[in-house]
C-alpha cells in the first residue's frame, strides 16, 4: 500500500499546482511581479516566483498522505518525519519567497541569505534524524556521533539548498532537476525498502511535474528562490531520512561540478553582476556563451551545442544538462546495485 499512497498523495500535488498555478500567474502579471527573460531576444516578461505553488502543493501531499494512513490504516504514519520534512519545506521557500518579493538582485545579500538559512534544518535537528554513522565516497564509514544531528545535518541542508540554486535561469533547468532528483532517488530508496523516503521523493516528483507544464520553455512562469531554496532543502532532508548520503552526494555531482567552475571563475576575475549563467541572445534566438572560458555549466552546455549542432538554443541547454543528470542518476543506480552505494 505504500506505493499507492503515494501515488495518491502525488495526484493530490500535482492537481493542486495545476489549479493554482494559472492563477497565480494572472495575478502576478496583473500586480506587476514579473521578470524578464534574460535568455530571450527581445524584453520578454514572465510571471516571478511561481515555484512557492509547487513547493506548497507538495507540502498538501505529505499531509495527504499522513491523512491517508491516519484514516484507513487507523494510525499515524511516521508523523515526526513527515512533519519535519513539511516545516522545512515551507521554511526554506519562505526565505526564497521573501527574497523574490524583494526582487532580483535587489533582495538579500548573500551572506544574510545564508545565515538565514542555517535554522531552516531545525525540524531535522529537533527530531534528531538521520544516523549518526555516514558512509561517504573516498572516506569511508565515519561516526560522527552528536556531531551529525547538531552540525552535519545543519550543514548537509544549507548547502544542498544553496547548490540547488547555483543551477538556474533557463527555462524548465530548475523544475527538471528537481524531477530528476527526486524520481531517482525514489528509485534507490525502492530498492533499499526506505518506505518514507519513496514515498516523500514522489510527492514532491509530481508537484515538479505540474510545474513544469508552465516552466518549460516557454516558460509562463519562474520558478524563484522560493522554489530552489524549498526543493534543495527537501533533497538533503531525504538523504538524511534514508541515510544515504553516499548515493546523494552521487547523484548531486553537477552541482559539486558547477561551484568547482564558479570559483574558477572567481579566481580568474571574470564573474560580474549581469553575467551570471545567463547565454547572450541573437535576434534568431539562439544563444552565444558571454564569457571566453568554462565557467559555468550553462555556459559548457552552449559551447558544446554550438561545436556538435552549429547552433544553441535556452531548450537545448537544459536538455543537455538534463541529459548529463539523467546518466549520473543512472550510473548511481547500477552502483548501488553492485553495493558501491
Amino acid at each position: 500500500m505504500a506505493l499507492v499512497y503515494a501515488l495518491a498523495s502525488g495526484l493530490v500535488a500535482f492537481a493542486l499546482v495545476l489549479v493554482i498555478e494559472p492563477a497565480w500567474i494572472r495575478v502576478a502579471r496583473a500586480r506587476g511581479l514579473v521578470g524578464q527573460d534574460m535568455n530571450k531576444p527581445g524584453k520578454v516578461m514572465v510571471a516571478e516566483a511561481g515555484g512557492i505553488w509547487a513547493v506548497v502543493a507538495a507540502a498538501f501531499g505529505l499531509l495527504a498522505l499522513e491523512a491517508l494512513y491516519t484514516y484507513l490504516e487507523g494510525a499515524p504514519y511516521r508523523p515526526a518525519e513527515l512533519y519535519a520534512l513539511v516545516a522545512l519545506l515551507l521554511l526554506a521557500s519562505l526565505l526564497g519567497f521573501i527574497d523574490d518579493i524583494l526582487g532580483w538582485k535587489r533582495g538579500l545579500p548573500r551572506w544574510q541569505r545564508v545565515a538565514f538559512m542555517a535554522p531552516v534544518s531545525l525540524p531535522l535537528v529537533v527530531i534528531k534524524a538521520g544516523k549518526s554513522t555516514l558512509s561517504l565516497p573516498l572516506l569511508g564509514t565515519v561516526d560522527l556521533g552528536a556531531a551529525y544531528p547538531l552540525v552535519a545535518v545543519p550543514v548537509g541542508v544549507l548547502g544542498a539548498a544553496n547548490a540547488f540554486n547555483m543551477l538556474a535561469g533557463y527555462n524548465g533547468l530548475e523544475a527538471g532537476m528537481g524531477l530528476l532528483l527526486m524520481l531517482f532517488t525514489a528509485a534507490y530508496a525502492a530498492l533499499k525498502g526506505l518506505d518514507l523516503v519513496l514515498q516523500a521523493a514522489l510527492v514532491m516528483a509530481a508537484a515538479l511535474l505540474g510545474f513544469l507544464r508552465y516552466n518549460w520553455y516557454p516558460a509562463r512562469v519562474f520558478p524563484g528562490n522560493a522554489f530552489t531554496y524549498g526543493v534543495g532543502a527537501y533533497y538533503a532532508a531525504l538523504v538524511i531520512l534514508g541515510n544515504m548520503e553516499k548515493f546523494g552526494l552521487v547523484l548531486f555531482t553537477l552541482y559539486f561540478v558547477k561551484a568547482l567552475l564558479y570559483f574558477r571563475g572567481v579566481l580568474h576575475g571574470v564573474w560580474r553582476p549581469g553575467i551570471e549563467d545567463f547565454g547572450v541572445p541573437r535576434p534568431d534566438g539562439s544563444l552565444e556563451p558571454p564569457l571566453q572560458g568554462a565557467y559555468s555549466l550553462q555556459h559548457l552546455a552552449i559551447r558544446l551545442l554550438k561545436r556538435t549542432r552549429g547552433r544553441a538554443t535556452e531548450k537545448g541547454v537544459v536538455l543537455v544538462i538534463l541529459l548529463a543528470q539523467a546518466v549520473i542518476g543512472l550510473v548511481a543506480l547500477i552502483l548501488a546495485l553492485e553495493g558501491l552505494l
